[in-house]
């Protein structure tokens, strides 16, 4: 899709994956990094042998090379990619690393490449997860769910896409039982191309996923029609968006790494950089004290104009 930028020229944000056997993901990570270091983009992308995944960031220029790199890896022309804007940049560093999975779930057997459930574009959302036969499940984690999700979807209560397959083998039979289809989505879409192809092989014959996830429905979607309930937790220093994928109103836990909603922002549990109401008992006095030190020296780098101790440039 084309980007429209004002003069302002705001970043853009490219999230980003694709399921493709790639070969040697140790050869394409030099220079898929040095691609984004000459073309001053941040974030962080994924290569294993099953596909790429990730989010980028920085100027228009900048984030089109890059993709226009990963475009021409083996099988990735078509990768699938929706943009955003943001205001500041929304990555401390750049990250490209070699992985097992790109998305990790533990099931070695499960191929998206050669089954997934069926694709539903957003604007056939609606109708299907209204549909009383439809069991509408969210295959993200407890602290995304907490920020956002669609009305009447079952919550696993997961704590990583590794707990998916149990959860479903405990509880999930049981909810698909009497013939009911099975709708899932998670925020980009990649999560679902492995818990749909984990389904069929569990034998569920209709399996949907939301496609291009939730992030292209809230893009698509007009907020009066929509389903959706909250804002959508990212994985970046946006924190969360609502529709139109404008940035939301939730802050970043940087103890535990959980969106804290702009209610628990007033809990006196809440200390920016140091705890949230979700974390605050998880944790001692001593951790605490050193959360403080660290946000005291992230202020005084700022302050100095300068990039903060760990927000360093450089993959390592």
């Amino acid at each position: 899709m084309p980007i429209t930028q004002p003069l302002s020229e705001p970043l853009v944000v490219a999230a980003l994956y694709r399921f493709t056997r790639l070969a040697d993901c140790t050869a394409m990570r030099a220079p898929l990094l040095d691609a984004c270091r000459q073309n001053g983009v941040k974030g962080t992308l994924l290569l294993a042998h099953e596909g790429i995944n990730g989010t980028i960031a920085g100027n228009a220029q900048g984030v089109a090379a890059v993709l226009g790199h990963i475009r021409g890896l083996q099988g990735c022309a078509d990768v699938d990619v929706k943009f955003a804007a943001a205001e500041t940049m929304p990555f401390h560093r750049l990250k490209v690393r070699v992985k097992r999975e790109i998305v990790t779930m533990g099931q070695p057997d499960i191929d998206p490449v050669a089954s997934v459930g069926t694709y539903v574009d957003p604007h056939d959302w609606n109708a299907l997860i209204a549909d009383p036969d439809t069991v509408v499940i969210d295959t993200r984690n407890r602290y995304e769910v907490m920020a956002g999700t669609f009305a009447g979807a079952v919550d696993p209560g997961t704590t990583t896409f590794r707990d998916f397959p149990d959860w479903f083998n405990r509880e999930g039979h049981r909810l698909v039982s009497a013939g009911k289809r099975v709708a899932m989505f998670c925020t980009g879409g990649i999560r679902c191309e492995k818990s749909t192809a984990f389904l069929k092989q569990e034998g569920i014959a209709e399996v949907y996923h939301l496609k291009g996830g939730i992030l292209r429905y809230l893009e698509e979607v007009p907020a009066q029609e929509s389903l959706w309930r909250g804002e959508c937790f990212v994985f970046d220093e946006r924190v969360t968006v609502g529709h139109g994928l404008v940035q939301g109103t939730h802050a970043l836990c940087r103890a535990c790494r959980r969106p804290v909603s702009a209610a628990d922002q007033q809990s006196p549990h809440f200390e920016e950089g140091i705890s949230c109401p979700a974390c605050h008992a998880e944790r001692s006095d001593e951790q605490r004290a050193s959360y403080r030190e660290r946000h005291r020296q992230e202020q005084l780098a700022a302050a100095r104009g300068e990039a903060h101790v760990g927000a360093r440039w450089e993959d390592n």
